[in-house]
């Protein structure tokens, strides 16, 4: 499921014309003169629409072409949120080692814990590199969806062999659930390419995972 792909690859093919353009009107080039008409100095040129040339435009006129991929508040709030998310799905397969019957569960909190971990170290990133975390007024973090209730973490931690396994995987479908609709979400409401190819990662990994866990 990706969406919102169509700006990515704008932006790229906009930025590759532009680095071929730019060096082929470079000291020495005899690829051909600029168009009449094209800016002075280096030129770049944009790709046109379907049935329409190529057109010859400044550096400046082709940056400001570029899709603004500013984080505006949906991208902060997943990031924020999902950080929250994850951890929990993380206090949940650390109980799996000791308390799971079936070395197939053990497995899938294995598989969940080694993909979110990293996942939570690049949404951290992210956030640093975009100035830190943002107050979000009026989210309230334990209404995320697919978030198990404190009493739901109490029972897990007390059940073991079969009974520790089928709360697992019905807290567990349940919170993956959660994360792709909040992925669904950003990917909606966001606006920052890196925020959107995360959430597509949770969404491809976390529908895998639910598939798996209902075959068990």
């Amino acid at each position: 499921m990706l969406i919102r792909r169509q700006r990515a690859v704008v932006a790229v093919t906009l930025s590759a014309v532009a680095v071929l353009a730019l060096a082929a009107c470079g000291p020495g080039s005899d690829k051909g003169a600029p168009e009449a008409g094209a800016p002075a100095g280096n030129s770049v040129v944009a790709p046109g629409k379907p049935g329409e040339p190529a057109r010859r435009i400044s550096p400046e006129e082709a940056a400001r072409l570029l899709p603004d991929e500013s984080p505006n508040s949906a991208d902060f709030r997943y990031a924020q949120m999902m950080i929250v998310h994850h951890r929990q799905a993380l206090t949940m397969t650390a109980l799996a080692p000791q308390r799971a019957g079936s070395t197939q569960v053990r497995k899938v909190a294995e598989r969940i814990a080694a993909a979110q971990q990293p996942e939570i170290g690049a949404m951290e990133g992210w956030l640093k590199n975009n100035g830190g975390p943002r107050e979000q007024p009026g989210h309230d973090h334990h209404s995320m969806p697919g978030m198990a209730t404190a009493e739901q973490l109490e029972e897990l931690g007390k059940a073991r062999g079969e009974a520790f396994d089928a709360l697992f995987l019905k807290l567990m479908i349940t919170h993956h659930e959660g994360a792709v609709t909040m992925a669904a979400e950003v990917l909606s409401e966001g606006n920052n390419v890196l925020v959107e190819e995360m959430a597509n990662d949770v969404i491809a990994q976390q529908t895998s995972e639910i598939n798996r866990m209902r075959s068990l």
